[in-house]
């Protein structure tokens, strides 16, 4: 994951919101448990809020159906 933690990191840096809800998305998905998955679904879900991105919607069902909401 040391990739996308510096493509994290890197996004962060230039303040590219739309590249962090793709990214944190995607740690979310390779993450190994639930826990560690929803922490970064919510980052995600967080920045597609501020943008307004449709990709919102999305998360927000994946966070009520673990119960995060």
């Amino acid at each position: 994951m040391s990739d996308l933690n510096d493509a994290i990191l890197a996004a962060h840096a230039r303040s590219d919101g739309r590249a962090l809800v793709g990214l944190y998305t995607q740690a979310a998905d390779g993450a190994n448990d639930t826990n560690t998955s929803c922490f970064f679904l919510t980052y995600a879900y967080i920045y597609a809020l501020e943008l307004g991105m449709a990709e919102a919607d999305t998360l927000y069902v994946r966070l009520d159906a673990n119960g995060r909401v």
